[in-house]
Parts: structure tokens; C-alpha cells; sequence
């Protein structure tokens, strides 16, 4: 087959456009074509449009599961294709749930990660997911780049949550390193908390000892460097040894 990638999205794409209905598909492969498609980075507004349209007409969600769900939201914000009702449709399933107890960390934290990219806002569904973290007894089972999204998500969102927060951070505080967190999870986790404004020096001094610690800093981006020492600035959260690390990188 000599098709390219590209060419392959756009016919199967072009083929569901023209269908006259989608009844034929089973709520998981409408998220995994719109994932495949956003991971891809193959862009087709039909189609986004046409499986979204389908979507919001179902009487109720229950036939799609929690990780269907956070993969049909993360697809439109990663491809930054805007549908409301779809958004809003996803938000009031999730809160009138009677609990998260299916929702996996990973199911969590994209979904929250795409309201917040896509600019949906949802207070009720951030209250929602934020109560359901706080309760856990612990967060073990979070990666590391899961509890660094769901930072990023209720910051970028101003969705002020006290308890998450302090509940992040002082599971992240008490690991015994840092070594799972890529650069820019490190930087978003201390972006989000001089952003939201919720103050956890022992968060601040993990990383800073952590990135202190390194032999060096050349898998940091630029951008990494500027949004840590901006978060650190901002937090009124000193450490020349920090301060010193990036300017000597520099």
C-alpha cells in the first residue's frame, strides 16, 4: 500500500463524513478514531464535528466508559477543535455520577487536562474530580505526569481547590526522589502552584533540591528554566542554589 499517513486519515476521515449515520459504531472506536486522529496530528474539523454531533444525541453515556470518555475530550482540545455541547454533554454526565470509583488516574487527569486546554469552563466537574482525589487515601497509583497535568489543568482553569493542592503536594513532598518527572512536568507542577496561589514550601524545596542535584541541566527547555524561576520568584520561594544552577546553565 503506497499511501502515506496522511492520506490514509483523510480517506477513512472523508469515509465517515459521508456516512449518513454512525449507529454502527460502538462508543469505544468514536474515541479511538478521534484519538488516533488528534495523536496523529491529522486534522479533519468534519469529522471531529460529525462524530461529536453524534455523540451529544445519545439519550445518556453509560455505554461509554471513563477512559472513552477522557480520550474523546483530550482528542478535541489536543486538536483544538472546539465543540460546547459535546464538552458540556461530557461534564454532566461525570457529575451526576454517584461516584468516580471507575475513573483511573489516567482518566482523571485528561479530563481535567482538555477542559482546561480546550478553555471549557466547568466549576461543578472540577469540584467533582477535586473532592474525588482529596477523599483518596493516598495517590500511589498517580504518575508522575498525571499529578503534574492535573496541577497544571486547575491552575490554568482558576478552579481554586485548597485541598487538592495540599493533597498533590504533599504526596509529591514525600516521594523519595524525583526521577520520574520529565523537566516540563517539573516546571508545570511549580507553574501551577504560584499561579493558583497555594503556597507548599516543602514542594518547592523537593524540586529545587532535585534539579540542584542534577549533573546537569541540558534536557531542560528554555521554557522550563524560565517558568521555574518565575514560579519560584512568584511563590516568594528563595533558593540561590536554584537561582545559581540555571544562571550557570545559561
Amino acid at each position: 500500500m503506497d499511501e502515506s499517513h496522511p492520506q490514509l486519515f483523510k480517506k477513512v476521515a472523508d469515509h465517515i463524513v459521508e456516512l449518513e449515520t454512525l449507529e454502527s459504531f460502538w462508543p469505544q472506536a468514536l474515541s479511538n478514531i478521534l484519538w488516533a486522529c488528534a495523536t496523529a496530528k491529522e486534522s479533519h474539523p468534519q469529522l471531529f464535528r460529525k462524530v461529536a454531533d453524534h455523540i451529544v444525541a445519545f439519550d445518556n453515556f453509560r455505554p461509554f466508559t471513563p477512559q472513552a470518555l477522557a480520550n474523546i475530550v483530550w482528542a478535541f482540545a489536543t486538536a483544538d477543535e472546539s465543540h460546547p455541547k459535546l464538552f458540556r454533554k461530557v461534564s454532566d454526565h461525570i457529575v451526576a455520577l454517584d461516584n468516580l470509583r471507575t475513573f483511573k488516574p489516567q482518566s482523571i487527569a485528561n479530563t481535567v487536562w482538555a477542559f482546561a486546554t480546550a478553555k471549557e469552563s466547568n466549576p461543578k466537574l472540577f469540584r467533582k474530580l477535586s473532592n474525588h482525589i482529596a477523599a483518596l487515601d493516598n495517590l500511589r497509583t498517580f504518575k508522575s505526569q498525571e499529578l503534574s497535568n492535573i496541577a497544571w489543568a486547575y491552575a490554568t482553569a482558576e478552579e481554586s481547590r485548597p485541598l487538592l493542592f495540599k493533597k498533590v503536594a504533599d504526596h509529591v513532598a514525600a516521594l523519595d526522589n524525583l526521577r520520574p518527572f520529565t523537566p516540563q512536568a517539573l516546571a508545570n507542577i511549580v507553574w501551577a502552584y504560584a499561579t493558583a496561589e497555594e503556597p507548599h514550601t516543602r514542594l518547592f524545596r523537593k524540586v529545587s533540591d532535585h534539579i540542584v542535584a542534577l549533573d546537569n541541566l541540558r534536557p531542560f527547555m528554555p521554557q522550563n528554566l524560565s517558568n521555574i524561576a518565575w514560579a519560584y520568584a512568584t511563590a516568594g520561594e528563595s533558593h540561590p542554589e536554584l537561582y545559581r544552577k540555571v544562571s550557570d546553565h545559561i
